[in-house]
Formats: C-alpha cells, structure tokens, sequence
C-alpha cells in the first residue's frame, strides 16, 4: 500500500517535467510527511492539455453522503479497480499522475515498534503514482479526491511490505493519462528489480505532526 509520502519538488520544476498548466490553488512544498485527506499534487489531461493540480488523498464514491461516510479510501488495488463499482468508471476515465519524491512504508515485526523505510527512485527522478480521481459534491460541499493505485511488491520491495504503489516511466505517463490510447492495464505492474532505492528512516515520521528534512535522512538501524 501507500499511507504516506514526501514531495520536495518546487512547483515550477513540476510544471516543466510533466509539460503541464499549474493551478494557482497547489499545497506547498516541500512536505516531507504528506498524510491522507491532505492535498497532494496530480496531473491530469484533456483535450491535449496537462494540468498539475491539487486533489484531496482520499477517493470518495459518489455515493458516499459525506466524505466520512465510509471508509477512507487512499489506495485502489490493480487486481480489482476495474470490477469494483466505487472504481471502475475512474479507471476508465479519470486517470491522474500522483507525484511525490518518495513515499514511507514500515516493515512491521511481531513485537517490535514498526521501522520506517523512505523509497525513492535510483535514478533520482520524481516518484510518479498511477492514480485515479472523483470529484464529489454535496450541497455546499465539494471536492476532488484521488487514489493511489498499488500492485504486488517487487523483489526488492517484498521484505519490507507485499505491496506497492504503480510506479510509472515518463514513456508511461502518455497512455496512463489516456493521450496515446486506453490500454493503460499493462502498466498496472511492480516497477522492474532496481528501480528503487530504500533506506532506513527515524520513527519519527511515525508521527503524522512531524515535519522537516530530518524525516528523509537515513538512520543506522535500530536508531
């Protein structure tokens, strides 16, 4: 799964790297402890525009009445996403690109304080999710909400977690966005063995007040 990431890119540098139009509403970065339900940075595109906006983490079913109406939905499984009802039309037609510069995932021990691990790209590239999104409204209330699409973990990946967030190439992003067709299911794969990089990272970001550089700096083990 993916329950938390980090996004250090200025937002120029993210208009430039996706070619994209940028909202004037986009959360600030950096954040190196970006938690569920907060705003996160998504490209969508239509009509052969991209635009780097912000959405709520969090999908909301168009049947929920409030955004608290069910449970929080902050990942969508590959396996499923094109059979279950909250998620199959926003596979369809509604697919964004999640950017973040890596995200977190604890290794969990019987007995022991879970260990955070931070993932990033060995290419130092920016970490780029398939995600899906909604907008949702009710009365006054409206919002647009996303989800991260996540697969089995990879080989390197599988002794801290056994899952992990669709990770997607630039050559990808065309057809996930829907530009170069609508057979984007074959992207819906663990990135390839050595495509990450992890290290070990202070439980402070156990914490979802926690915040600064300190998060994302490697830790012997044990610290």
């Amino acid at each position: 799964m993916c329950g938390r990431m980090a996004i250090t890119l200025p937002h120029q540098a993210m208009t430039e790297v996706f070619e994209a139009t940028a909202s004037n509403d986009l959360p600030d970065v950096p954040n190196y402890n970006v938690c569920p339900t907060v705003q996160v940075h998504a490209v969508t595109s239509a009509e052969g525009t991209r635009r780097l906006r912000s959405m709520r983490w969090g999908f909301v079913p168009h049947w929920y009445d409030t955004p608290t109406d069910g449970p929080l939905i902050i990942n969508a499984r590959s396996e499923t996403v094109a059979k279950k009802p909250a998620f199959r039309e926003a596979v369809r037609a509604r697919r964004c690109l999640i950017v973040a510069s890596g995200f977190y995932e604890w290794k969990r021990e019987k007995g022991e304080t879970p260990q955070p691990w931070y993932v990033t790209r060995v290419d130092g590239g920016p970490m780029v999710f398939a995600g899906i999104w909604q907008d949702w409204a009710r009365g006054e209330t409206a919002l647009t909400g996303c989800a991260v699409v996540t697969c089995e973990a990879n080989a390197d990946m599988a002794p801290i977690h056994d899952r992990l967030p669709v990770i997607l190439d630039p050559a990808d992003w065309p057809l996930w966005l829907g530009e170069a067709g609508h057979g984007a299911a074959p992207l819906m794969r663990p990135a390839g063995k050595g495509t990450l990089s992890f290290r070990r990272v202070s439980t402070a970001v156990n914490s979802n007040r926690a915040q600064g550089p300190d998060l994302i700096a490697q830790v012997a083990s044990g610290d």
